[in-house]
């Protein structure tokens, strides 16, 4: 077996997967971790700044929520606001960060380490194609699930008994559940290595990421399914911590700071889980990939070509 990097190349089990991916994130932390802790940080910044302004300058006592002044009501709605801005600039960087990761991958691959910096410039030129390729696959998303509430309004409103609802609910439901399972794996889970590893266009990483999944359904779903409960029970322990002494903290500090401690908490705990999370999954994705194509297309070869290995 030929390992010249982190990843063996060969066809890989689910174990190789793993093992792959931490022995990638080990080898290249400030390019994996560094980068997620980065992004979250960053994106957290805002509510904790924001809510910390909002607590000097107007009342955030969680005891003002029972009888609520219009200044109050301003505050609240500021500072869990800006929490929501906070998320949607770390799920920006993420996507970033998932293809410096992919790039981090293709390099582990063959030996070679990349550093915070390096990876980063090996997205260059590719970045705005990710972001688009990230925003599409949420419009289709979002339009799955409003083209399934056009349907499910208009039985609710026409049916004559409850009976109805209820089996037209369960039915398109797992009917629901089955497409957007199919619509994972087979539309969204492969194109962004596919478009970081091969410098394709949207359009052409979206047929990558269907090819590649063809005849794979199951292995790949079950593989991804598999890791998405794995680090959901990791990032519920990791944050643990933070919930415990998060109840002691408030109780510690008086109710007008209340309000700036959970955000406070709540930033903390999104910065520890994503520092696991992101990285984990995304060289998972990454290696389901590169595992596909190994099996496909012989792409073991090829990196072994790469790598300056000659096969006897």
């Amino acid at each position: 077996m030929h390992r010249p990097g982190a990843v063996p190349l060969r066809p890989l089990g689910l174990g190789d997967l793993y093992d792959a991916a931490f022995r990638t994130i080990r080898h290249n932390p400030q390019a994996t971790v560094g980068a997620a802790v980065l992004v979250a940080a960053v994106a957290m910044v805002v509510p904790v700044l924001v809510t910390s302004v909002l607590t000097f300058t107007v009342d955030l006592s969680l005891l003002s929520a029972d009888s609520p002044s219009t200044e109050s009501v301003v505050g609240f709605l500021g500072s869990f606001g800006a929490l929501g801005v906070g998320a949607l600039l770390q799920q920006v960087g993420l996507i970033l960060v998932a293809g410096m990761v992919a790039h981090v991958v293709a390099a582990a691959a063959v030996g070679r380490r990349l550093s915070l910096g390096e990876a980063w410039r090996a997205t260059a030129g590719q970045r705005l194609r990710l972001v688009g390729l990230a925003a599409l696959l949420l419009v289709l998303t979002l339009t799955v699930v409003a083209l399934y509430a056009a349907t499910y309004v208009p039985v609710v409103l026409l049916s004559t008994a409850t009976w109805q609802v209820v089996v037209y609910a369960v039915l398109s439901g797992l009917l629901l559940v089955a497409f957007m399972t199919w619509f994972w794996i087979r539309v969204y889970y492969l194109p962004a290595p596919a478009l970081m590893m091969e410098g394709l266009t949207i359009r052409q990483a979206l047929r990558r990421g269907y090819g590649l999944t063809r005849g794979a359904f199951w292995r790949t779903f079950g593989i991804a399914l598999l890791t998405v409960v794995l680090t959901g029970v990791a990032s519920s322990v990791l944050t643990l911590p933070f919930s415990f002494g998060g109840q002691l903290a408030l109780l510690a500090v008086g109710p007008e700071y209340q309000v700036l401690g959970l955000v406070l908490l709540q930033a903390l705990s999104t910065v520890v889980s994503t520092a696991f999370v992101a990285p984990f999954t995304t060289a998972v994705t990454a290696l389901q990939y590169l595992d596909l194509r190994i099996r496909r297309e012989a792409y073991d070869v090829d990196l072994m070509t790469q790598a300056g290995i000659t096969r006897p």
